[in-house]
């Protein structure tokens, strides 16, 4: 899982070929967003956005699901256009400021969705 502390464009903020973070100015900077569940806000910037996520799905170095705590259409329209021309699905929750404050910020997570629903499951390590 990665948490992004700020918004994130796509188109400019990731590398298309890579998917690692290439914009200076985001904290994540340098982390790669392939095969991870990424935790943000919201996205930032143009709506080509939508083109490069989808991209990034369809190459295998997009996210393997989004976990957002507020709409975005951009996000989600490049998930429905990988889904729709490559078939491949990449899904999207909408959670909520409790819902989100429930997520662990690292360690195993799976994302489960069907065209009704979604839901996100985790482990917590033991301490002992």
């Amino acid at each position: 899982m990665l948490w992004l502390d700020e918004p994130l464009s796509f188109w400019g903020g990731t590398d298309l070929a890579s998917g690692v973070i290439i914009d200076v100015h985001h904290p994540q900077r340098g982390l790669s967003l392939a095969g991870r569940v990424v935790v943000m806000s919201a996205s930032r910037g143009s709506s080509s956005s939508s083109s490069v996520l989808a991209e990034q799905v369809r190459a295998g170095v997009g996210p393997v699901a989004i976990v957002l705590s507020s709409r975005d259409l951009i996000v989600t329209l490049g998930a429905l256009a990988a889904a729709e021309i490559y078939g491949i699905r990449m899904p999207i929750l909408l959670l909520d400021a409790a819902g989100l404050a429930l997520l662990p910020r690292s360690g195993p997570v799976v994302v489960s969705a069907t065209d009704a629903a979604a839901s996100v499951n985790w482990s917590v390590p033991s301490t002992s």
